[in-house]
């Protein structure tokens, strides 16, 4: 027992303690779990090895299988990717419309609305393109799409107009449907059609360009081939009739660029293949892929017209034939050439130093300079270092041999362009 001492002046001393203390860190700690926690992990593998192995395979199984899941969908929806005009969207589970916005994911149940200016651009992960045009109200009805498994896809188009388009499938059974009125369209493969309907007037039309479709109304199945139209009024017989076939452009070929000292001044001939029955065509070129701004509408009787007045930039130009009944064609694929001011320095440095395949995706990789704008088939490089080197990722191709056209301008005016041309297996 420890004795209380007194001081001088009758007050109790509180005796000297001393305490000591020994460090620890975090890291330490962490340190010895770890070891602690591999030595029975390697003692569970020594004693059972076979129900170690399984565990670890269940564990790498769940992690797989959840991230799969959080990647799978996303890459699996339906997607607006170009808006023009006033366009609005009404998700399923909303009673309220928003503004549609480039890149916007839709879902099954989904309404698209169109005003009188407004159109939109609707893709599935399987390639089928939907364009809505304007006064147009459409629906998502359905959007299956699984890797390794049939894909389903479709949309209703409630009032208005849409022009659509289907790839080549890799999986059998996969469909693209587009319903209207009583009717329900099944595009093939490689397809391009255009649906028209008018709830109010009662008149419904299918027009096929490419491929073909099977209309399916109550009992009866009618195929629509191509350069076919099949009209009708809900509730009425259907009528199938031949139509004009559109004019095959020929130059400007696509994406090609077009350099000039003065580009104002430069005569610009567009040219196409006649149509047989055509006594006329009528040209439109557009700054807008959707021609919604247009620069130059010329009807002609030639196979050909020029042009001139026209500033640097991307043009889009379509042509569309006219028989003696002065019925129209549909419009000629969408053709885009760029005009560039000619600089008047050397060129600009553009090497391309290789390409990789991606499934059927090409990937560029080249050099340039620095601060340069570059198109590849007409799409923008987005990211060129410092050192000017890039990569670009090109959309999708179909099996066969494709010609890739790279095009460039730098800060000084100067151009350049490379031809490369790549074969998808």
């Amino acid at each position: 027992m420890t004795e209380a001492r007194h001081s001088a002046g009758g007050q109790t001393k509180i005796p000297r303690v001393e305490v000591y203390w020994h460090a620890v860190t975090y890291r330490t700690v962490v340190l010895w779990a770890a070891i602690l926690l591999a030595v029975v992990l390697l003692g569970l593998y020594l004693m059972r090895p076979g129900a170690f192995a399984t565990a670890f395979d269940r564990i790498a199984d769940s992690l797989y299988s959840r991230a799969s899941s959080a990647t799978g969908p996303a890459a699996a929806q339906a997607r607006v990717v170009n808006v023009v005009g006033r366009v609005q969207v009404k998700k399923v589970n909303s009673v309220e419309w928003i503004n549609a916005q480039s890149g916007m994911i839709l879902d099954k149940g989904d309404l698209i609305q169109t005003g009188s200016d407004g159109m939109a651009r609707i893709t599935f992960a399987d390639g089928s393109t939907y364009i809505a045009k304007p006064d147009t109200w459409v629906t998502v009805e359905e959007n299956t799409v699984e890797k390794n498994r049939a894909t389903h896809v479709g949309v209703r188009v409630n009032t208005g107009a849409v022009d659509l388009s289907t790839g080549a499938w890799e999986v059998p059974g996969s469909s693209a449907k587009v319903s209207f009125a009583d009717a329900m369209a099944s595009l093939r493969e490689n397809t391009r059609a255009a649906v028209r309907s008018s709830p109010g007037s009662n008149q419904h039309e299918i027009t096929v360009r490419a491929g073909g479709a099977d209309i399916v109304r109550g009992n009866e199945t009618i195929p629509v081939e191509r350069y076919e139209k099949l009209s009708f009024a809900q509730g009425g017989p259907v009528e199938k009739t031949r139509v004009l076939a559109p004019p095959e452009p020929v130059e400007p070929v696509n994406y090609q660029a077009i350099t000039a000292p003065e580009p104002k001044r430069e005569p610009i001939r567009l040219s196409w293949r006649p149509v047989p029955e055509a006594v006329a065509y009528q040209v439109r070129v557009s700054t807008s892929s959707m021609f919604s701004s247009m620069v130059a509408q010329r009807r002609v009787t030639a196979p050909n017209v020029v042009l001139a007045g026209l500033e640097p930039g991307d043009y889009f130009w379509t042509v569309t034939a006219i028989d003696a009944q002065d019925r129209s064609s549909d419009p000629s694929d969408v053709y885009k050439f760029t005009l560039f001011a000619q600089g008047k320095t050397e060129q600009m440095v553009l090497e391309i130093e290789g390409t990789q395949l991606h499934g059927n995706v090409v990937e560029v990789i080249g050099r340039t300079e620095p601060g340069a704008a570059l198109l590849v088939n007409g799409q923008t490089v987005a990211s060129i270092q410092a050192d000017g080197r890039f990569r670009h990722f090109t959309d999708p191709l179909p099996r066969g041999s494709h010609a890739i056209r790279m095009v460039g301008q730098n800060r000084r005016g100067a151009t350049a362009s490379k031809d490369i041309t790549v074969v998808i297996p």
